[in-house]
Order: C-alpha cells, then structure tokens, then sequence
C-alpha cells in the first residue's frame, strides 16, 4: 500500500507542483509514471486538505476533477482519449519540472555572482530660478495670484443702473389690470396678460396678481388657460355679510 502524505497546499504554487512532489516523494519514472496511483495519491491529498481548510484554490480542485475524468477513461479498455490525456498530463509535468530546474539553476548562480552596492552621492542643488521673462507678463501673473484680474474686478455703476432704475411694479397695480383687461373684453386667455415687451418685474407682478384673484374667486381659470371674471359680491362675501 502507498505510503499516505501529508501536504499543506499553500506551499504549492499549483497543481502541477504539487503532482511533481508526490511523484518525488514515490520515486516514480516522470517518463513512465504509473498514472492511475498518481492520480489516487492526487486526489486524496485534495481531499484530506479540503477538509481541513474548505477555502483552497479551485486550482487544485479543478485538476482533481480532471483527473478523475482521465482515470474514467483510462479504466477503459482500449481508451484512446485515456492514452491522450494520459500523454498530455505527461507532457506538462515534464516541462514544468525542467521550467523549475533552470529557475532553481538561474537562481543559484545569481546568488553566487558578486554584488557591488555603491552609497548615494550627496548632490548640492542649485534653486536659482534662470529664467527670464518680460516685466508686463511677471506683472500680470502677479496681479492674477493677488486676485486682482478683470475676473474679479468688482461690478460698476454702470452695471447696477438697469437694477436699481427698474421701475417697481405692484401686485395691487395688476389686479386692477387685470380687471379692467377683463371688463373690456381684453383679456379672454391667461397668455395674453403678458408680454415679452415688458419687463420681468412686471410680468411677475402680472403673475401674483392673478393667482391673488382666482384665490380669492373674482377670476376662474380654465384648463386651456381661459379666463372668468365674477361680477357682483361673491359668495363668501355675501357668506359673511350673512353672519
């Protein structure tokens, strides 16, 4: 019976590393491996690790399922695809066994070779600024870090009379308005009280004011933005007048 190892699979690189040690460990021919007891000895060790540590690398696992589906094949007889993956598996741990020995090779030597480390030169640097540039461009770069640029220049008079001389438009001035525009037949649209021709404190005057009057129930807009003018008391007027 062959001897049982134990593996901690996280000092294998991969699965392939691992199929090397135990061919190592059982002293078998790399060109001639005795594939079905490998591929037992494989399995086994995957097993026992998963046990113990249920996170191992779905590279191992993934070999073990292969490997088993070879062992099917082989199991066979006269199983063509067995011989192939048998000749494939072969292949691979033939090459990867030689990748490691010339690693393991290049490594040595580069640690036999003489290493000559030389301390760092102090160096003595030299901040003087060489440039030159025109005053006017050291002037202007020096009013933008100031924060005294065209950009931030603060607003003149000149911009401020448009705001300040605007006329001041009342909500009371459009009520009557709006009445008078509906007493005379003006007015039958909520879009015809404005205008593009006035200003925008008057337009919005426009607006409050007729909100005013249809809260209030002298005026009813309609859902096309038709409007109605209630004439005579209303009745929450006369309500209270009642009272």
């Amino acid at each position: 019976m062959a001897e049982e190892l134990t593996f901690h699979l996280e000092e294998f690189e991969g699965p392939l590393e691992l199929l090397l040690a135990l061919v190592s460990k059982h002293k078998m021919d790399l060109h001639n491996i005795p594939i079905l007891e490998l591929i037992d000895q494989y399995t086994r060790t995957v097993e026992a690790a998963q046990a113990a540590d249920p996170d191992i690398s779905s590279s191992f696992i993934e070999m073990a399922a292969h490997l088993v589906e070879m062992k099917s094949y082989l199991l066979l007889p006269r199983s063509t695809e067995g011989e192939r993956m048998k000749q494939e598996l072969t292949g691979q741990l033939i090459e990867y066994d030689q990748c490691r020995r010339m690693a393991a090779l290049l490594r040595a030597k580069g640690e036999q070779a003489p290493v000559f480390v030389r301390q760092p030169m102090e160096m003595e640097w030299d901040n003087t600024y060489t440039l030159h540039h025109a005053p006017q461009i050291l002037a202007d770069y020096w009013n933008a870090l100031a924060g005294r640029t065209r950009l931030r220049r603060e607003p003149t008079q000149q911009q401020f009379e448009p705001l300040v001389t605007a006329p001041m438009v009342s909500v009371t001035s459009r009520v009557v308005y709006i009445l008078r525009r509906l007493i005379a037949g003006g007015a039958a649209r909520m879009s015809q009280l404005f205008a593009r021709s006035q200003s925008r404190s008057t337009n919005v005057a426009t607006f409050l004011a007729l909100l005013e009057l249809v809260r209030g129930g002298r005026v009813t807009l309609g859902p096309k933005g038709e409007l109605t003018m209630q004439r005579g008391r209303l009745p929450r007027e006369r309500a209270k007048e009642e009272e």
